[in-house]
């Protein structure tokens, strides 16, 4: 089998050996690795900042996202509808080595946040030497959409998603004798998905671009099944919002500008594929 590389000098294809295609991911990934790494190591540095202030903030009534949405709500004249309060969560390591494997998580997923466009970057040149000058030209400044994306992405599931989530669960109870009392692992186990899963989620329209190149999607396909996305994400939205329907819209609006937004670049991929056809045609 026979893989291939541009060389830089004459931007030409060369012959690669797939042992040699392998060397070269080993070397991106060590890399990334690294990068990896040195995030780490800032998270573990300022670990007793970032517990207390970053990952246990949703616990927190002082949280801004509570205050900033009491504000609208009475901007509004809904009184107190949107004021997320009664914020009481009590928790506990019930195993030996429970808190370090929660501290061990939490600075290698906060050096992987942090070192993401990095790592994208090492992705991204991996995989640059197989596309053709066309195919480059299209997809300029895929590394920066890619990052700004995800960290968006990422503060949409911690300043949003997040404290739904929290201040819902802290406030269910079956019965007044049952008390929530969460263990660690369980409150970083939910949240930790629910911010990474935003960071990817904000993604689609980057996924649906690519897929459009590659006649996988297609803007009818898009505008045909919007119906039966909105459902999907008004589901989704109520399953991690509490019983409100104005919860519920405020959690969906920013999923259903991602959609629209891949409808509009799979028209401009369409668009760009009549005019190449033209031009090989002429």
């Amino acid at each position: 089998m026979k893989f291939f590389k541009r060389n830089n000098s004459t931007d030409e294809r060369a012959e690669m050996s797939f042992l040699e295609h392998l060397d070269v991911l080993r070397g991106h990934l060590f890399k990334s690795a690294v990068a990896v790494a040195i995030g780490a190591i800032v998270m573990a540095v300022y670990n007793s900042f970032i517990v207390k202030n970053i990952l246990m903030g949703p616990t927190h009534p002082e949280f801004p996202t509570y205050g900033l949405l009491c504000k609208v709500s009475r901007s509004i004249g809904l009184g107190d509808r949107l004021c997320m309060q009664n914020i009481s969560v009590k928790m506990q390591s019930t195993v030996v080595g429970g808190q370090f494997g929660v501290y061990f998580n939490i600075i290698l997923i906060g050096g992987f946040i942090l070192a993401f466009p990095y790592v994208f970057w090492q992705f991204w040149k991996f995989t640059k030497p197989a596309l053709t000058k066309r195919e480059l030209h299209n997809t300029r400044g895929v590394i920066f959409w890619v990052s700004l994306l995800f960290f968006i992405g990422v503060l949409f599931g911690y300043y949003v998603i997040a404290p739904y989530t929290i201040h819902f669960f802290s406030n269910f109870s079956l019965d007044d004798n049952i008390e929530n009392r969460w263990t660690i692992t369980s409150y970083f186990n939910t949240l930790i998905p629910l911010i990474l899963g935003a960071g990817l989620a904000f993604q689609l329209p980057l996924v649906m671009f690519f897929l459009a190149k590659i006649d996988v999607v297609s803007a009818k396909f898009l505008r045909k099944g919007r119906k039966y996305a909105i459902v999907i994400m008004l589901v989704l939205s109520a399953i991690i919002t509490p019983p409100d329907m104005l919860s519920q819209i405020i959690c969906t609006i920013p999923l259903m500008i991602l959609y629209e937004i891949s409808i509009l670049l799979c028209v401009k991929v369409e668009k760009q594929k009549k005019v190449e056809e033209a031009e090989e045609w002429s």
